[in-house]
């Protein structure tokens, strides 16, 4: 995935929009990068500019070591977005990316700097809820790899090259410790709107686990249903990526209407 317009490590434009009227960051669930958004930019409009995660760990970044909590994570991408904020922005996040956005989100509340326009979360519970699956970073190579296995997220193919498998293990590891050694704290709602996605035949999130989501807000509130499995995001693209760009454009348009 070729980068243009790159001004940080940890955040990269594939396709600078000059007139673009807000940027989309978006950030990719456990185990993968950049990539799983290519050929985002040629589905939005002119008026978005897309911004994609490049986590440690993984792709460009792959020698540097991955951040196994989630809140020093958001806290060394949070001092890197800093400088970016003096334009309208909106988070996408799916899995473990809703996670990390919406503590960003809250985050920049706490320094007090600019929020997002609108806080897309796709293919995660509330984060106040608990999570009632056993925890499987620290599982044995063999059970982990089968449950990475079963879960459909990592390519198959991947599987078969031992080098690659311990290439990747450390990574995979290492995002799982992050969403399962996280600690949901109590804070005030933020006031941008919250969009929380959930496709059909998800078993890993159901839909009554996203829709609690609306407690976050103070702000409007939209939950959306793709066809699909926990990873929709892949073979759903050209569907959902419209539907996101909608969303985030009434945002921004609400927003520049209730300021005038």
């Amino acid at each position: 995935m070729e980068m243009a317009g790159h001004r940080r490590a940890w955040f990269a434009c594939p396709q600078p929009r000059r007139g673009a009227k807000v940027r989309l960051y978006c950030f990719p669930y456990a185990g993968q990068g950049a990539s799983v958004f290519r050929g985002w930019s040629s589905l939005l409009p002119s008026t978005i500019e897309l911004w994609v995660a490049r986590l440690p760990g993984r792709e460009q970044r792959i020698s540097e070591q991955p951040y196994a909590n989630l809140d020093s994570l958001v806290s060394a991408a949070c001092e890197e977005l800093g400088a970016d904020l003096e334009v309208p922005f909106a988070f996408f996040g799916h899995s473990m990316g809703a996670l990390v956005a919406f503590e960003l989100a809250r985050r920049l509340r706490r320094y007090r700097w600019q929020l997002p326009s609108c806080l897309v979360v796709s293919a995660h519970r509330a984060p106040h809820l608990k999570d009632l699956r056993p925890p499987l970073a620290d599982l044995p190579d063999g059970e982990f790899i089968g449950a990475m296995r079963g879960l459909n997220g990592t390519p198959p193919e991947l599987f078969e090259h031992p080098e690659l498998v311990d290439l990747m293990l450390p990574l995979l590891r290492a995002d799982f410790k992050a969403v399962e050694s996280y600690v949901h704290l109590s804070e005030q709602p933020l006031p941008c709107p919250i969009a929380a996605y959930v496709a059909t035949d998800d078993s890993e999130v159901p839909s009554e686990q996203v829709a609690p989501w609306r407690v976050h807000t103070t702000g409007h509130y939209r939950m959306r249903v793709f066809p699909g499995n926990h990873f929709y995001l892949r073979d759903e693209m050209e569907l959902l990526v419209p539907v996101l760009a909608q969303d985030v454009l009434d945002c921004v348009d609400g927003l520049a209407t209730a300021s005038g």
